[in-house]
């Protein structure tokens, strides 16, 4: 199965994925985390943050993640999917596909500022952000929505039915 974790810069996306890795690997060890920050370091850095590089980049990590669920594992993806071409291609190439949209109001995230993107987007160091001069498709179709916008304990606790919707998928 493919949980595809997906949301804005901040919204809590890797800390979900690494919590589902965790409950999952005490009933099942063939479970994989790819995170869309690690798949640009597995292949050094080679793209940039045009919308040409961030395409070929999300198109990597859907191949990925088929290639990893026809091999029988379970992949846990938390990504910034701002493709929903690439969304639409998983949902007709991935058996096992499950969708999970972490919505957070973006003055949230900016208060947050995790990794100090929106500050440097705001001191005019940075562009292409996501969420800000780059928009953001909401999806239209996820198979879970959560509202991040409270404490970290109340996205971990959707963790479990995550978990659950993956260990019935084997």
């Amino acid at each position: 199965m493919v949980i595809w974790l997906i949301g804005l810069s901040g919204t809590g996306k890797t800390t979900l994925a690494r919590e589902v890795i965790k409950g999952v690997s005490k009933e099942t060890r063939n479970t994989i985390l790819i995170d869309g920050d690690m798949i640009r370091e597995i292949f050094s850095d080679d793209l940039g943050y045009s919308m040409e590089d961030r395409l070929l980049n999300a198109q990597r990590i859907c191949q990925l993640g088929k290639f990893l669920d026809d091999q029988g594992m379970n992949v846990v993806c938390a990504i910034l999917s701002i493709f929903p071409e690439t969304r639409e291609w998983n949902r007709k190439n991935i058996e096992n596909y499950y969708e999970v949209f972490i919505d957070t109001h973006i003055e949230v995230l900016i208060q947050r500022d995790s990794k100090g993107i929106y500050g440097k987007y705001k001191r005019g160091e940075i562009t292409e952000v996501a969420g800000m001069d780059i928009k953001f498709p909401i999806p239209n179709n996820a198979d879970l929505v959560i509202e991040n916008s409270k404490s970290k304990e109340e996205l971990l606790s959707y963790a479990k039915p995550i978990i659950e919707k993956l260990l019935q998928s084997k």
